[in-house]
């Protein structure tokens, strides 16, 4: 019998299940045996799997996560995990193993699959940042989490005459801030693409005073960065060498309050945006992805992966979707200005 494998690596986000699901289905119809394997390429290197059947992915669809967990491992991090990992790859007599995951996941499977490992790539990120795809799962949910918190935001703000800062995610890339901030009616949005600019920033909430609006609400992306100054992050750093981002919401209050007189508070929305049962849209995009990454394993087209074309999914080289992140265009960050204030 035909065995394909399945893993889900990175962040967890809505949408994950209906991927695997998909798989399993569409593989079971086709008469193959399906291996999930546990926390990303963790598993494969361990060699931790549980064989999924109709069963194992029965009512999975509205849930938030992966059943089959995840984590952030490299598998060229340590010595001997990447012989682990082939070895493990040949001893299960896999057709093909399909990494559901983002940037950093899809990227060292293309590696592999240079290395002559059987790869089919998934993309998957909360950011919506991978290129070569227009959309990602997960990103829907997280963008409608985030709306809604800033439209409750706006009944504490103008209650109690306040500047509100919430801190979204987005660590490269803004789209989330961007257009959770234009859906939300954000009154100044900072994302890490442009560099923020805090005199600008508290002008614009002063002439939005001086006319009697006595309340603002700022949407920031976790990773935009002050004019001449660094990211605000940790110290700690994942296995694929990125620090933990987190804090600039705190910055950015403190700087428009000591700047302005007006009360601020701050909202940091974290993984409140990973959480939850995924929208209709995630559910389907993800489903759709799954099914045609079966079909990309009995193809034998290793090193693609899935993707959204505007209404079709079509296969693209793993290169050219790890090879620069999709980041906000000018253009459209000018156009949400317009609104600013």
């Amino acid at each position: 019998m035909n065995t394909v494998g399945i893993l889900t690596g990175g962040g967890d986000c809505p949408g994950l299940n209906s991927v695997i699901r998909a798989v399993v289905k569409r593989a079971k119809a086709e008469g193959w045996r399906v291996l999930g394997f546990k926390n990303g390429w963790k598993g494969v290197i361990e060699n931790a799997f549980d064989e999924l059947t109709e069963s194992s992915v029965s009512g999975i669809l509205p849930k938030g996560g992966t059943i089959l967990g995840t984590s952030r491992t490299n598998p060229y991090k340590k010595d001997g995990d990447l012989k682990k990992l082939k070895d493990n790859v040949a001893k299960n007599q896999l057709k093909a193993v399909i990494a559901v995951g983002g940037e950093d996941t899809l990227g060292a499977a293309n590696k592999l699959c240079q290395e002559g490992v059987p790869v089919i790539g998934v993309p998957k990120t909360i950011d919506n940042d991978l290129s070569a795809t227009d959309y990602t799962f997960g990103y829907d949910t997280a963008l409608n989490i985030a709306m809604e918190c800033i439209d409750r935001l706006h009944s504490t703000a103008e209650s109690h005459n306040r500047v509100m800062v919430a801190e979204i995610m987005g660590r490269h890339a803004g789209w989330i801030a961007l257009e959770a901030g234009i859906a939300g009616g954000a009154d100044v949005i900072l994302i890490p693409e442009v560099p923020v600019d805090i005199e600008e920033v508290c002008n614009l909430i002063r002439k939005r005073h001086a006319r009697g609006r006595s309340f603002s609400i700022v949407a920031v992306a976790e990773g935009a960065v002050l004019k001449d100054a660094g990211v605000v992050a940790d110290s700690e750093k994942d296995q694929f060498g990125h620090v933990r981002l987190g804090g600039i919401g705190n910055v950015i209050g403190s700087l428009i309050e000591q700047k302005t007189g007006f009360e601020t508070r701050v909202t940091v929305l974290g993984h409140i945006q990973r959480g939850g049962s995924p929208t209709a849209f995630d559910r389907v995009l993800g489903t759709r992805f799954g099914f045609h990454a079966f079909d990309l394993v009995k193809e034998g087209k290793f090193g693609y992966m899935v993707s959204l074309q505007g209404t079709k999914i079509l296969p693209v080289p793993l290169a050219s979707a790890v090879g620069e992140l999709k980041v906000v265009p000018m253009h459209y960050y000018e156009m949400a200005k317009l609104f600013f204030g």
